[in-house]
């Protein structure tokens, strides 16, 4: 086993980090800034949130496709960053007009940008490369690593100084993760990405799917299909939970005299799977050692019902606050707690399930599938948090309870036969 990874790794994870700094900064302050400065109601404010993060998951597709094609991954991710800054910046201007136009700017640019700098991350291992594994887990630790600190600065500047601030710094953040690309991609990446993937084989095309593939095939669709219910309930983080954050957590610490700014909230998932990340992946090697490994079916399970219990402690904190006003922070963390144990169980694995399942001819296409099924996801949870101040919080946070619960039972179910057709031992 080669010892060490490829310096261009370390390039990728510096400049994702600022991509996701920028992203997640402008994501915490989103539904605040709507409905506290351009006075949206919660149910316009929960509908453009839900269309924003569900398109952003959209247009990869189309990034992708483009990239193979005709660009060039790397080319792709110049553009993508290019237009993610000038909608961070657009945003930093008032008005509805530089408002949605940041938006669309944002969406499109993430389209370039999303899909193909993790494909090069992929290219500069051999498909049998034994560090690959490791090497996604250090990028996905620079995901996050940009995900944690971004609501503590861009927050704090958006909700205490001007929401622009925060908006500007966020084009901040993404202007030093171009700089650093376009400095170190030469040196570090070498001709990794430059050009489109063009070659495809007729006789493979030509060839017809075996019954295993099918069934591989038909175990993505039933899965993507349950990853729907878990991040339409998860990315309540960014409206929902962020306004009950607002209007119902006591956020004042007396010991410093200080009250936390509400985005910080969005900083806790990040710093949880920075913490856990590794513990779970070495979970995982530990039980499938001993032949105790969860099928991929029943890590899906076990993330929605972690899922639900996050909910059930949102039920109990929304009836102390009904009782007896503000309510601890530590709820909310503990609610994140068990959202984070639940993203670990599913997101990691089902990336990795699709890329084991997939036939080589279809694998970007059912790659696509995964996004799609969180653009559907993100739109359903738009709508729901969009009925926030419909009802009592109560009752609100019972509504995801009872989606995930029901998902879990549902799949429970079916699972050892969705395990049967992954097919797994062949």
């Amino acid at each position: 086993m080669k010892q060490g990874h490829p310096k261009g790794l370390y390039l990728l994870f510096s400049v994702e980090m600022w991509e996701r700094f920028s992203y997640y900064g402008m994501r915490a302050l989103l539904v605040l800034y709507m409905t506290k400065h351009l006075l949206f109601d919660t149910e316009k404010a929960g509908q453009v949130y839900g269309w924003y993060t569900g398109l952003v998951y959209l247009t990869p597709l189309m990034g992708g496709y483009l990239a193979d094609r005709y660009l060039g991954a790397r080319k792709s991710i110049l553009i993508g960053g290019i237009l993610m800054s000038l909608g961070h910046f657009a945003m930093a201007f008032p008005g509805l007009p530089f408002f949605y136009g940041a938006l669309l700017l944002l969406i499109i640019g993430n389209g370039f940008f999303k899909p193909n700098i993790s494909t090069i991350v992929g290219q500069l291992y051999d498909k049998n490369d034994e560090r690959r594994d490791s090497a996604f887990t250090i990028f996905y630790m620079g995901i996050n690593l940009g995900a944690f600190f971004s609501p503590l600065i861009c927050g704090t500047l958006g909700e205490k100084i001007g929401w622009h601030w925060g908006f500007g710094a966020a084009g901040v953040g993404m202007v030093f993760g171009l700089i650093m690309y376009l400095l170190g991609q030469k040196k570090y990446l070498g001709d990794i990405g430059l050009k489109p993937v063009r070659a495809k084989s007729v006789d493979q095309k030509d060839e017809p799917l075996t019954k295993v593939e099918k069934q591989r095939i038909a175990v993505i669709f039933i899965l993507s299909f349950f990853v729907i219910f878990f991040w339409a309930s998860f990315e309540q983080a960014g409206s929902s939970l962020t306004l009950f954050a607002e209007r119902s957590t006591s956020r004042y610490i007396s010991i410093f005299d200080w009250e936390m700014p509400v985005s910080y909230f969005q900083s806790v998932n990040p710093l949880l799977i920075f913490i856990f990340a590794p513990l779970f992946s070495k979970l995982w090697i530990y039980l499938a050692k001993r032949k105790k490994d969860p099928s991929t079916p029943i890590k899906f399970v076990i993330a929605l019902v972690l899922l639900a219990l996050g909910f059930v402690l949102m039920i109990f904190a929304s009836k102390v606050f009904e009782k007896s006003g503000l309510v601890s922070m530590w709820w909310l963390i503990g609610v994140y707690f068990l959202h984070t144990m639940g993203e670990l169980c599913l997101s990691p694995v089902g990336l990795s399930m699709v890329s084991r399942l997939s036939p080589a001819k279809f694998a970007s296409l059912l790659m696509g599938t995964w996004f799609l099924s969180s653009f559907a996801a993100n739109y359903v949870g738009g709508a729901l948090a969009g009925n926030y101040d419909k009802m009592s919080p109560v009752i609100f946070f019972m509504i995801p309870t009872g989606t995930a619960l029901g998902a879990a039972v549902f799949l429970l179910l079916i699972s050892k036969l969705v395990k049967k057709w992954m097919h797994d031992n062949e």
